[in-house]
């Protein structure tokens, strides 16, 4: 009965131990798939349709996306965004990193010292081209440094009717100016305006030669998507120990003034006091020599 019953207590104590165990090991595991969970509802929500282009889809699209967002290191997750933007083929074509100084102060905490108190925030602006067909991916990719969304704006303009329009127009510039330029080579002085209308033709060939920029400009846009991206982080507060000469009137603080005045009264009792007592062997002297007249002389009367 004894050992059936330190048995039943053992198998109970394992139990216990099993059960705290597995407690132990679900409540570690659940902040990381919280994260988990986190990060994928963030890629969720910067990932949008507008970003995505159908293979089969003949149009053409311009795609745009503005982004806010707070991180936790600005220069890190600039680092780390530039280098995923330049992993998928992209570029970036501006960006502004800079301090921007909130408030600043100075407080005198010794004769010799001060403490310097910054408060700042770094932000930056960065400016990117993106391959279209990259553009959800480097976007997700984004997303991973994200500790606060601010908001997030993807445009998709269909373009498809102003190529066919540019290419049009550029296709009856260039059949315009040949004509006239048949015109003028087979007349030739049978013309009564040459120089007029090899200025004309001058003139078409400038409106054809801006079709065509307006027109490469426009397939430069769809094939690399731009998106601009404004990244900030928390106030930061540095506080750092400054040297100065000692200047009482500089930060008027009547306390240390007191203070410094205490210690330089100090300075010369001490200075005193120890002069006094370098003198010791003197004023033993003058004691003794008082004491043997008024002991002695002073009692012996003159005859």
């Amino acid at each position: 009965m004894k050992t059936t019953f330190l048995f039943g207590v053992a198998a109970s104590f394992a139990v216990l131990v099993i059960s705290c165990k597995q407690a132990e090991t679900a409540s570690e595991e659940a902040p990381l798939s919280e994260k988990t969970s986190a990060d994928e509802s963030m890629k969720n929500v910067l990932s949008s349709n507008a970003a995505v282009q159908n293979p089969n889809d003949k149009r053409k699209f311009i795609r745009k996306a503005d982004i806010k967002f707070k991180v936790k290191n600005v220069a890190q997750s600039t680092y780390k965004i530039e280098n995923a933007v330049s992993k998928f083929g992209g570029i970036v074509t501006s960006t502004d990193l800079q301090s921007n100084l909130i408030d600043k102060k100075q407080t005198k905490i010794s004769a010799d010292s001060t403490l310097q108190t910054i408060k700042y925030s770094v932000e930056n602006n960065i400016t990117l081209r993106i391959p279209n067909t990259k553009l959800d991916t480097v976007i997700k990719s984004i997303a991973k440094e994200i500790d606060y969304l601010d908001f997030r704006v993807v445009k998709a303009d269909d373009v498809s009717l102003q190529l066919l329009a540019a290419d049009l127009s550029q296709q009856r510039i260039s059949d315009h100016t040949k004509r006239m330029q048949d015109d003028i080579d087979q007349k030739g002085k049978k013309l009564n305006d040459i120089a007029d209308a090899e200025n004309e033709v001058l003139n078409k060939k400038e409106q054809s030669d801006n079709a065509k920029i307006q027109n490469l400009a426009m397939h430069d846009q769809i094939a690399y998507s731009t998106v601009t991206l404004a990244i900030y982080q928390n106030e930061t507060v540095k506080q750092e120990l400054v040297a100065i000469e000692k200047d009482n009137q500089a930060y008027g603080n009547f306390g240390l003034e007191i203070i410094d005045g205490l210690k330089t009264g100090w300075g010369i009792l001490a200075s005193v006091i120890a002069f006094v007592v370098q003198l010791w062997s003197i004023i033993l002297m003058a004691l003794l020599g008082i004491f043997i007249y008024r002991k002695f002389l002073k009692s012996v009367k003159p005859a």
